[in-house]
């Protein structure tokens, strides 16, 4: 939309911006940030439906709902860091799509949603410059009708405070206006939240992508890069060093060596055999499981330059029969690494970091798996790359709706020594996943009984921390999908904690 063409629409949409950063200054403002965000993201959602109804390729209005409702999802779940950054990104993808800015693709469509969040910092500056430039003199305010609204404006405060004086009514009614609590709520924080919002909302109603994004290329394109490929290298250090010959050798060295590790890997943490004096299976476990990612991935970059698409290289059988043997040991070794770490949690229990270390462990082999396809297929590193972004998208929007710290505290408190007789539970780490882990920690509580100092101490701070999260549930803008669930469990009386309230 152009600012020549639709001064109408450029104050609509003012107008929907400004009632938008109300509506954040209600929802958002130093409030709980639980459904209110919910409320503002689908208010918002709801503009840029209003405001794209008849684009260019119009969509029925049924499906931009359930697009919104998708997008938003994660946030009626919880809000969190994820579920923020994931409904940010499928919001940005919403309103390229309903304005036709959204390109088929992955690659095309991440493009265009990143350089669309790059250009919100500098949209409501930019227009704002630019609405000086409206067509011949329908400008939507101009300096002249600025001079006399500010006269009409001071002149009408006078005869107002004039008629207060004459009038007891009046003057009754503006003594209840408290001009000093007018002020106090305009502290730097708020106008700067105001201002911040305001150029957020306002580049998700007037979506713009750079001028620059249609020369931005992720990747050459094929036909060039295989007629790249196929150049002759020049002769010399380089032809040695990366030739054909050189490629074959090395993936021949390769291969022996991960086939050693994948044996001694085989025989230590599958067949049982027992490891070298002083060395535990969890030292085993954390010396190798980090270091074994880095090298699938290592791998998989020198896979990715040996064979690129259309090279001499790509067409040998040895070096494609060769490629295929390591990649299928890079799997075996991000299995091996998966295994590692599952030993070494075993040991030393579940953490957030030892949880997202799993997720990548598995995206690292699904990544090898499409690696492989790629050259199976012939596929370009393009279709490479769209399939794990594909892949990376579909795992972090799940993650939005996966209970992480309910999931950690159950796994942490079933393979505790106070249940099975496994390692010692780490009861600071337990309280600090916050109340999602009230229900795990009531299983050990009732496990234990309310003897001991841990016992009492662990009972108190559940308490605490259930009283505060009831509290917090007062304000109506925490609630949440993932809070009523905590809520209702906790309005169930629990066979020991139901009589032992601390006093």
């Amino acid at each position: 939309m152009n600012f020549r063409h639709a001064p109408s629409t450029i104050s609509a949409k003012v107008g929907a911006a400004l009632l938008l950063t109300l509506a954040a200054d209600f929802l958002l403002f130093r409030q709980p940030l639980d459904i209110s965000l919910f409320i503002f993201a689908a208010l918002a959602a709801g503009a840029m439906i209003a405001f794209h109804a008849r684009g260019p390729r119009p969509r029925p209005l049924a499906l931009k709902i359930v697009l919104a409702a998708l997008a938003l999802a994660p946030l009626a779940e919880n809000v969190s860091p994820l579920s923020v950054t994931v409904a940010t990104l499928c919001l940005a993808a919403f309103v390229l799509s309903v304005s036709a800015r959204l390109r088929s693709g992955p690659v095309n469509c991440l493009k265009r949603i990143a350089g669309f969040l790059l250009t919100i910092p500098g949209r409501l500056p930019f227009d704002i410059a630019r609405l000086r430039k409206l067509a011949g003199h329908r400008k939507i305010w101009r300096l002249g009708s600025l001079t006399a609204w500010t006269l009409a404006v001071a002149l009408g405060m006078v005869f107002v405070a004039l008629f207060g004086i004459a009038n007891p009514v009046i003057g009754y009614w503006m003594s209840l206006i408290d001009i000093r609590a007018i002020f106090n709520l305009l502290d730097v924080w708020r106008i700067a939240f105001w201002l911040v919002l305001a150029g957020i909302v306002w580049s998700f109603l007037r979506p713009r992508l750079p001028r620059w994004l249609p020369k931005w290329r992720l990747f050459t394109p094929r036909p060039i890069a295989e007629a790249q490929a196929n150049l002759e290298p020049p002769a010399g250090l380089h032809q040695s060093i990366f030739g054909k010959a050189a490629i074959l050798r090395a993936l021949v060295v390769f291969n022996v060596i991960f086939a050693l590790q994948t044996v001694l890997d085989g025989a230590y943490l599958w067949g049982g055999v027992d490891l070298p004096a002083g060395l535990t299976y969890a030292a085993y476990a954390h010396r190798g499981a980090y270091a074994l990612i880095v090298t699938a991935l290592l791998a998989a970059i020198f896979v990715l330059l040996a064979l690129r698409p259309g090279s001499a290289t790509s067409a040998d059988r040895r070096v494609r029969g060769l490629v295929y043997l390591w990649s299928a040991q890079n799997f075996v070794l991000v299995i091996s690494s998966i295994l590692r770490l599952d030993l070494y949690v075993d040991a030393y229990s579940l953490t957030y970091w030892r949880v997202a270390a799993f997720v990548w462990m598995g995206l690292v082999a699904t990544g090898i798996v499409l690696i492989m396809s790629r050259i199976a297929l012939d596929k370009s590193n393009e279709w490479l790359f769209g399939a794990n972004m594909l892949t990376l998208s579909a795992v972090l929007y799940v993650s939005c709706f996966v209970n992480f710290a309910a999931i950690i505290a159950h796994y942490n408190v079933s393979h505790s020594r106070a249940m099975d007789g496994g390692s010692e539970l780490d009861w600071y780490y337990l309280r600090s996943l916050g109340p999602q882990a009230i229900p795990a920690i009531d299983v050990v509580l009732n496990r234990m009984g309310d003897t001991g100092a841990v016992a009492r101490t662990s009972l108190v701070s559940r308490h605490y921390e259930a009283d505060r999260f009831r509290e917090r549930l007062q304000n109506w803008r925490a609630w949440s999908f993932r809070n009523f669930r905590l809520a209702a469990y906790l309005d169930q009386p629990s066979p020991l904690l139901s009589g032992t309230e601390p006093q």
